[in-house]
């Protein structure tokens, strides 16, 4: 016999256990961006590696050690994204949808990153987004803060803080980078080999380092608050008064600067201590150069992404009720004439009730054993078809997971007791 096909390590199979939760967090979304106007875009899974290269930059871990990049046949090098903003970006300039227009868009699916797999942290992951073209002021920022904030209140989870901070326009950290690089090249010797080589590509990076004999030198660091320009501070602060006015508590956090080149101004990240080192589930910020950089014509632009997986495992480890996908009712047939009938009165089930979820066994076997597969699937109730109950125009109704005795219906009165399931 041969070996089994082992899956790719850091790439996971999502079934019974954590698909209802995938499915009420995709539910929750599709409403939220429908109430703010948000159209869903679907974008390609694989794009030219120099989108990612010119958009994410050349100078960080992204781009360097996890991007999943190959070429093709023909000789052109190509990446399974590793994020989905560029895609966006690039999505927008192709078709034109930027000209003299203004553009809300969401996305969800799977990114790519080859990096160490752990919990909260996997090779292919999946994201859900929202991107905003075209809005140059800060109303926009606070709208987006203000749509991940419902969204956390629909899925009822509140114990999530938010950490915001503005870096400025590209020409003020200009100015900003080099004091940061004077000051880590004064304390050279104090750097680790990861804050060494992001010394020379992206200093900023150095203040993302997770390792704590770092923390005292980063801490001691010059601030970006304290760089900014005029209008850069104007924004931020206007950002900050319309979260006060909705009552969103947040943190400042000047050394929140996010790992991609593209940022402008608002950054922000909602984090949770109940995940462990994984603590960021959305993080965002305005990208106001991107599109031109792209080759578009110059257009502001912000989004965030959440990681889907973070979410469902927070969902998983809260006290709220556990979502289900077990069938409403389920279907027992024993014999030919029971299976051609009850095949017929299921649809007619299914029919009437679109929403109902109807399991007819299938494949044969003994009235014990179904029965036992219906205890199993979770229905509330069985359906159960026989000779005698073919015979008599019946069906009987066998709850599953009360005490209530066996009923025998008719058919017209099945189908009435039936919708009683769906409340």
């Amino acid at each position: 016999m041969s070996d089994k096909i082992r899956p790719i390590r850091g790439v996971n199979d999502i079934y019974a256990d954590a698909a209802p939760y995938w499915d009420r967090l995709e539910q929750a979304v599709q409403q939220l961006f429908a109430a703010y106007g948000y159209t869903e875009i679907r974008l390609p899974v694989i794009e030219r590696t120099e989108l990612f290269k010119r958009s994410i930059g050349e100078g960080t871990d992204v781009v360097q050690k996890e991007m999943f990049t190959f070429e093709t046949r023909g000789g052109t090098s190509v990446t399974l994204r590793p994020e989905a903003t560029a895609s966006c970006v690039r999505a927008a300039i192709t078709n034109g949808w930027l000209h003299n227009q203004r553009q809300r868009m969401w996305y969800r699916g799977p990114m790519f990153r080859y990096e160490r797999p752990q919990k909260g942290r996997y090779r292919q992951f999946h994201q859900v987004g929202a991107e905003a073209f075209g809005f140059p002021g800060p109303d926009v920022d606070a709208e987006l803060i203000f749509m991940s904030a419902r969204l956390w209140q629909a899925l009822g989870l509140d114990d999530l803080t938010l950490r915001l901070n503005s870096l400025g326009t590209p020409a003020s950290r200009v100015i900003y980078r080099e004091q940061l690089t004077t000051y880590f090249r004064e304390h050279a010797d104090a750097l680790d080999d990861d804050s060494r080589q992001r010394l020379e590509l992206n200093p900023l990076r150095i203040l993302d380092s997770k390792n704590p004999q770092m923390q005292e030198l980063i801490a001691a660091a010059p601030v970006i608050t304290d760089h900014l320009d005029d209008e850069s501070e104007q924004h931020f602060g206007r950002l900050c008064e319309l979260l006060n006015d909705r009552g969103i508590a947040f943190e400042l956090d000047s050394r929140l600067v996010r790992g991609l080149d593209y940022y402008t101004r608002t950054v922000f990240e909602w984090e949770t201590d109940a995940l462990g080192a994984q603590a960021a589930v959305c993080s965002g910020g305005r990208y106001d150069g991107l599109v031109e950089q792209l080759g578009g014509r110059s257009t502001p632009g912000i989004g965030w992404a959440l990681g889907v997986e973070r979410l469902v495992e927070l969902l998983q480890i809260s006290d709220q009720p556990v979502p289900t996908s077990a069938p409403h009712l389920y279907l027992v047939m024993v014999g030919a004439e029971a299976e051609r009938t009850g095949l017929a009165l299921a649809e007619t089930l299914r029919d009437r009730y679109p929403q109902l979820r109807l399991a007819s066994h299938c494949g044969g076997g003994s009235f014990k054993s179904q029965l036992k597969a219906a205890d199993r699937s979770g229905a509330q109730a069985a359906l159960i078809l026989g000779e005698a109950e073919v015979a008599a125009g019946t069906v009987a109704l066998k709850p599953l997971r009360s005490d209530d005795q066996q009923q025998s219906l008719a058919a017209a009165e099945l189908a009435e007791r039936v919708g009683s399931f769906l409340t």
